[in-house]
């Protein structure tokens, strides 16, 4: 197969889909790679690098677009690189439609397979290819919110883990996921008295045994979250829903009874926001404020940790790359019904579900598509 690793164009995004190794792994096994110009230098890999793996670098994205039976990319496919897409080309990637129609619509006229990793999951219904990705998202959740509790800022002028004979910041976190364990570890560790909520009791459970003293957990409900928001320095959204929609859970009236100066990051940003105020960032311009409390809505939050997110990523998208270059996207699917999920569009048929319910498409199931 050939595979083609282009350079990421979204604004403030310096990840690459492929590190050098998996294009040495890729062309060993047979297939050709086909690498963008530049496309690693963000992330700290050369076109030499890519070369001395065995790939062909050197070349534009259309290029790459129109030889490529395999496009890998880190974030959505934008505008300007909808008209390169092919029919039948495999797009591998993370997605989200549910956040954007417009995408969403794009992708089904392009006749293009979408093959979207936040869908793909494991046998134990985990979402292995976003999971590396929202533990940094996490970890950076609380760096980031520390950073812009700062006055200068517009924040509190809070330090998140206080000093001896002050309190410490109190931080909530919605979602008990990897997200929010993420966060809830490095707020824990700075000091800060953290709450963790969610819908699911095991999972609070299962929290409440393994985190240290200064975390406590709560079932969500608006009750709670109400009680909570009033007393928060920090709070942040990592509630996902497999491929659907973030549930809002924060409204815009909730912002009055918070502390002026509060910060809010919300994570799930990409799948539309966890709070009613939300609006996507850049790294740029990463906040804004709404009735006195600090926003912070950057869309692509592991993008500003390239060399780590990189490496994270490529550590579990490329044993599916490997897979699909062997057998091909469907007969992969009929044999793994955990990558199954991940195809989202395939015949100019939207075959996730969350995803034509988002829009009131119509919905195809992928069985009906591949048949036996």
């Amino acid at each position: 197969m050939i595979i083609g690793v282009v350079k990421e164009i979204k604004k403030d995004e310096n990840r690459v889909s492929l590190v050098p190794v998996g294009a040495e792994i890729l062309t060993k096994q047979g297939h050709q790679v086909l690498v963008e110009k530049d496309a690693g230098a963000n992330s700290g890999f050369t076109d030499s690098d890519y070369q001395r793996s065995g790939a062909e670098v050197g070349l534009t994205a259309a290029q790459v677009f129109e030889r490529a039976e395999m496009i890998l990319k880190v974030k959505e496919p934008l505008e300007s690189e909808w008209k390169m897409i092919r029919p039948e080309q495999i797009v591998f990637t993370y997605f989200h439609f549910a956040a954007s129609r417009e995408l969403t619509e794009a992708i089904l006229r392009s006749g293009a397979t979408a093959v979207a990793y936040e869908t793909i999951e494991s046998p134990d219904g985990r979402l292995p290819l976003l999971t590396p990705m929202s533990e940094v998202a996490g970890k950076m959740a609380v760096q980031q919110a520390a950073k812009y509790l700062e006055r200068e800022h517009g924040g509190r002028g809070v330090l998140i883990g206080g000093v001896p004979g002050v309190e410490p910041a109190t931080v909530m976190i919605l979602g008990a996921g990897i997200v929010g364990t993420c966060a809830a570890k490095v707020a824990a560790a700075l000091g800060a008295r953290v709450f963790v909520l969610d819908i699911n009791v095991d999972r609070l459970r299962y929290l409440d045994d393994v985190m240290p003293s200064n975390v406590f957990t709560l079932m969500s409900n608006p009750e709670n979250i109400r009680k909570f928001l009033k007393v928060s320095d920090i709070v942040i959204g990592g509630v996902l829903i497999h491929g659907g929609q973030a549930p809002r859970l924060i409204t815009r009236e909730m912002l009055k009874t918070m502390r002026k100066g509060a910060v809010m990051v919300d994570v799930a940003i990409d799948q539309g926001g966890s709070f009613e105020t939300s609006k996507a960032t850049t790294h740029q311009d990463p906040i804004y404020e709404v009735d006195g409390i600090v926003h912070y809505c950057v869309a692509n939050m592991p993008g500003a940790m390239p060399v780590t997110s990189t490496i994270a990523l490529t550590n579990v998208t490329l044993p599916y790359v490997v897979r699909i270059a062997e057998h091909g996207v469907s007969a992969l699917a009929k044999s793994d019904p955990g990558f199954a999920r991940g195809i989202n569009i395939i015949d100019r048929k939207i075959t996730y579900k969350a995803v034509a319910d988002a829009f009131d498409l119509d919905h195809t199931p992928l069985e009906s598509v591949l048949g036996n």
